[in-house]
């Protein structure tokens, strides 16, 4: 997707993933374990090519909810994050 994570925290805060480019944050912290975790809720980014982006989180143990198809928004997959959320990535067919 174009990102890249670094292990991160600030001061005496939690560990997190944090990547940075071109003035955009985005941090990705842990759930602490007397949070109430939902997993009702997908998160969706839009990629060039959902296939590379489905053999990269593979490689990182991701697992497959929904394999990579063509609909009428374009191809997508699903994936579990490691927290157990759905993570939707789409290819749109629109340029």
């Amino acid at each position: 997707m174009g990102l890249s994570f670094v292990k991160h925290a600030h001061g005496a805060g939690p560990e997190h993933y944090t990547s940075e480019a071109n003035g955009f944050v985005f941090e990705i912290y842990p759930a602490r374990s007397n949070d109430a975790v939902t997993r009702h809720v997908r998160i969706g980014f839009e990629v060039d090519n959902v296939d590379a982006a489905l053999a990269a989180l593979l490689e990182a143990e991701a697992v497959i909810l929904s394999k990579p198809a063509d609909s009428q928004w374009g191809r997508r997959a699903v994936v579990k994050d490691f927290e157990g959320r759905a993570v939707e990535l789409v290819a749109s067919v629109y340029p």
